[in-house]
């Protein structure tokens, strides 16, 4: 692993939008929690089945339903815009649904996506939508290709997901990522999350490969044919595809975590657990990752959306813990709500929550010597550069949430 102070823990075409059913069947009947268990077991044997759905039943009675009826309806749900089909933010949109609906209460809405470029102007422009995971390097792209200026001033967050590590499959004969300099490689489709952060790390490195915009798991049989040189897969680890994959002629390709890729990304390793048909028992292959970011569009406390997005923030924080059950995503374990997303503004009702229920400073200045005790136990770089203190912080937060939920 590269060493610096404090080792990763662990580690717009046109508006296009479509409403993935699967994602609302699965958000209906995989239940979780007390209720769950009950409905599962059979235990709600007392109840009349005339009695479950009451309110349902009365919606749909309304010849005419009453106007107070539609707005409860809207104020009451969320949707979030995920991912393509397959990807890890469509699983981590139907685990929040799972855990967070609640009959008419409170509803999240899953929607698939098409790249965190694509879903920032889902969240800017379309109507409907109201938050989405978006990649925190997606801005920085924008920014650099002078498509905007302005556009943090437009956003907001709630809270940092996850990572997502960058992954580069080739064949053993690519031994770094110089080596791709000239060569085909596959970064998805135009515009997607994988396109961004391969533009990204292409540039600061300094190497300009054949880029080639196809998905991956169609590029697999062209990289095992000898017809492309690479593929480039940003998501978050473990990989399906990628895990079951049995070709011992290919690997991941390691990436150095270069000072000119450290604004937007941090380090980050693949093990054995994550892909033991690539790696040795007991080895690791160093990467990058960036953050995975649930956004919104600023809005004032007057706004129409406000509510029902505050009632998202309050219906999330206060349920995190069942995001950590091991039938959901893995990477719901890397969840550090307190970590901060630099040059972004967070969603007050957000701040307010963490403001509440978040150790206080002493308790975290404490928390921070123990995370640099670890850090100089292990060895530490001499020399931290001060535009590095940021991610040295944000790397102590993940820890400092590992500690907190016993991992």
């Amino acid at each position: 692993m590269q060493p610096y102070f404090g080792i990763l823990y662990g580690s717009l075409s046109g508006l296009w939008i479509s409403t993935l059913s699967v994602l609302t069947l699965a958000a209906a009947t995989s239940i979780t929690g007390p209720a769950a268990a009950q409905k599962a077991s059979g235990a709600s044997e007392n109840v009349k089945s005339g009695a479950v759905n009451d309110g349902l039943r009365g919606i749909f009675r309304q010849r005419n339903p009453r106007r107070e009826t539609v707005g409860q309806q809207n104020a009451n749900a969320v949707t979030i815009v995920t991912g393509a089909f397959g990807s890890t933010y469509v699983q981590i949109g139907v685990d929040l649904a799972n855990v967070l609906n609640d009959g008419a209460n409170f509803r999240l809405l899953p929607i698939m996506g098409r790249g965190s470029v694509q879903t920032i102007a889902d969240i800017l422009f379309l109507k409907g939508v109201d938050v989405g995971i978006v990649r925190r390097d997606a801005l920085a792209y924008l920014e650099r290709k002078g498509y905007t200026n302005s556009i943090r001033n437009q956003l907001a967050y709630v809270t940092k997901l996850y990572n997502e590590e960058m992954h580069v499959v080739a064949s053993r004969s690519i031994r770094s990522m110089q080596d791709l300099d000239g060569r085909k490689v596959a970064v998805d489709l135009l515009g997607g999350g994988t396109f961004v952060t391969s533009m990204n790390v292409f540039e600061g490195l300094g190497i300009k490969p054949n880029l080639l915009y196809i998905e991956s798991r169609v590029a697999l049989e062209m990289l095992r044919k000898g017809e492309i040189d690479a593929i480039v897969a940003v998501e978050g680890k473990p990989l399906l595809w990628l895990a079951q994959l049995p070709d011992k002629d290919l690997h991941l390709v390691p990436i150095d975590y270069a000072r000119s890729l450290r604004d937007n990304y941090l380090p980050a390793e693949f093990s054995s657990e994550d892909y033991p048909n690539l790696i040795a028992q007991g080895e690791q292959v160093d990467t990058i990752a960036t953050d995975a970011i649930l956004m919104l569009h600023y809005r004032q406390p007057d706004s129409d959306r406000y509510g029902p997005l505050s009632r998202l923030v309050e219906a999330f924080f206060s349920q995190v813990t069942q995001l950590h059950r091991p039938q959901f995503h893995p990477k719901w374990r890397e969840l550090a709500l307190q970590a901060t997303v630099a040059g972004l503004t967070r969603f007050k009702p957000a701040q307010d929550w963490l403001d509440r229920n978040v150790a206080p400073a002493a308790a975290t200045a404490a928390l921070f010597r123990r995370f640099g005790e670890r850090a100089d136990a292990r060895g530490v770089a001499a020399e931290i550069r001060p535009e590095e203190y940021e991610a040295i912080f944000r790397e102590f937060q993940l820890w400092g949430a590992s500690q907190s939920t016993g991992r």
